[in-house]
């Protein structure tokens, strides 16, 4: 808190954001590293086989990016504007919701003066800093006040009238009426000659609700290294193949070219005039999400055709079969080794492209010389853009699962026309289908295309970032369904297709 003062607001603005992600990542990494250690205690010798796992393969520079973001999980509290309260929100998490109603009857008042009514106490019971909505509702008119007398009031009484109501609904993390209070009690004085019935509906939530990204965040990391563990676990053969050609990938000038040249474009697209009166974060979102995405497809279709189709006509592929190998095992092997490939591509362009992504309505604001954006605004735009980097990423998994299915049949060449002539089509799809019903061989190609081959454009949220709208995690989680579908259909055509192959 006391660095915040001393520092300038943009930096606050762009350093909080990332600060609640890196926290996020620390806490996940500490997760891992408690489970690590539970199980020299269950399991002494999976343990120890752990370092060996995370050392090899795609796990490392993974492990290295997580551990620098981890230090200015630490380090960045010292920009954050209340990193204790943030903290603290995290913890307090499962508490928030709508409370029981609190219905209480006020005895009718008197004719004397307002400020000599009665006040009848009312139960309530909430965290100040954790008000998030209120409704009060009254069948006559009553004054509502949060203190026994006016002395003792924090804020100054609200009159309820039986027509209108009242409601307050927090609009930021920036305080509420009550700020570092416990309310005990409301306390109601009847202005009417009549008895009243009053209710209280309060909601009460984190006092920063933002605070739920460090959670979901540290989730998302014990998820990747789980399930990069479970494979080399149950699954050594698969894993084995897959670390052979995460290796091999990693290892080719083409995947550090791709890197440099992803980083290069988002930094120029923070600084291009997009002439769009104000939008230019929007088109920024798009074209870095895109840059990421097609980047990414390159990638995966080159180590497909390189780790496939020319291993079987260099024959590399039956000195594998040599081995207790099937051939669906090497399949999957070679599909799940350039995915992780791709998911670390994924993982450092992403990264590069929030940062990126909180720090250009600052520089926007710069630019036109507006006031400087708060923390919670770039945060908004950072938490906008996370759904498009998931759905890129579904995106590419059916890429790279066609391109697999591809390789085992055709060499590279053939392999990046049919990829990327499936990726046009897959995006025009709806548009070819939703042409004139009249030009009926237009639609019948469409409804064709539409029913052989993917619709991609499922996964492209460009009309959310256009409209500057939130994508619900429900779509989320139906694009994450089509996309197994899609790779699903793709992989039983590549191991179809490869049953047969002569390798000799």
């Amino acid at each position: 808190m006391f660095l915040v003062a001393a520092v300038e607001p943009w930096l606050v603005a762009w350093l909080t954001p990332l600060w609640l992600i890196a926290a996020g990542l620390a806490l996940g990494l500490g997760v891992l590293l408690l489970a690590w250690g539970c199980l020299f205690v269950v399991a002494r010798p999976l343990a120890k086989e752990i370092p060996s796992i995370i050392g090899e393969g795609v796990l490392f520079p993974l492990l290295v990016i997580v551990a620098l973001l981890s230090i200015f999980g630490v380090v960045g509290a010292f920009f954050a504007p209340n990193p204790q309260g943030m903290l603290e929100s995290v913890v307090r998490l499962p508490f928030g919701g709508t409370r029981p109603l609190v219905t209480a009857i006020i005895p009718a008042g008197t004719d004397v003066e307002e400020n000599e009514a009665v006040r009848h106490p009312v139960e309530v019971g909430f965290r100040g800093d954790e008000l998030k909505q209120m409704d009060i509702r009254s069948n006559e008119m009553v004054l509502v006040s949060d203190g026994a007398t006016e002395e003792e009031a924090i804020s100054p009484p609200v009159e309820i009238n039986p027509i209108d109501g009242f409601q307050w609904k927090r609009q930021s993390s920036v305080g509420t009426p009550f700020e570092g209070e416990f309310v005990k009690r409301f306390y109601v004085m009847n202005l009417s000659p009549n008895d009243a019935e009053v209710t209280f509906e309060i909601t009460t939530g984190p006092a920063f609700p933002e605070a739920k990204i460090i959670p979901l965040t540290a989730l998302c990391v014990i998820a990747v290294f789980g399930l990069y563990v479970v494979q080399a676990v149950f699954f050594p053969k698969v894993s084995a193949i897959a670390l052979a050609t995460t290796k091999s990938e990693l290892a080719q000038p083409l995947f550090q070219i791709i890197l440099i040249l992803g980083i290069f474009l988002i930094l120029l697209f923070v600084v291009l005039p997009y002439n769009t009166f104000g939008e230019d974060i929007k088109m920024f979102k798009i074209t870095g999400l895109t840059s990421i995405m097609i980047l990414s497809i390159v990638q995966g279709v080159w180590a497909a055709s390189n780790s496939i189709s020319d291993e079987v006509d260099g024959r590399t592929a039956l000195t594998v079969m040599s081995k207790p190998i099937s051939r669906a095992q090497f399949i999957m092997g070679k599909f799940s080794g350039i995915l992780w490939t791709v998911m670390l591509m994924f993982v450092v362009l992403g990264v590069w492209l929030l940062i990126w992504v909180a720090y250009k309505p600052i520089y926007d604001a710069r630019e036109m010389g507006a006031e400087v954006p708060t923390w919670d605004y770039t945060l908004a735009e950072v938490v906008k853009t996370v759904p498009g980097i998931v759905l890129a990423f579904l995106e590419v998994i059916v890429m790279v699962a066609i391109s697999v299915a591809i390789s085992t049949r055709l060499p590279m060449m053939a392999n990046f026309a049919i990829c990327f002539t499936i990726y046009l089509l897959g995006h025009l799809i709806p548009l070819i289908a939703m042409s004139d019903v009249q030009f009926a061989p237009v639609v019948f190609i469409g409804q064709l295309i539409a029913t052989v081959l993917p619709v991609l454009d499922h996964f492209n949220i460009q009309a959310a970032v256009a409209q500057g709208a939130v994508v619900p995690w429900s779509y989320i989680g139906v694009s994450t369904l089509l996309c197994l579908l899609y790779s699903g259909i793709a992989m039983l055509l590549a191991l179809i297709l490869f049953e047969d192959r002569d390798l000799a």
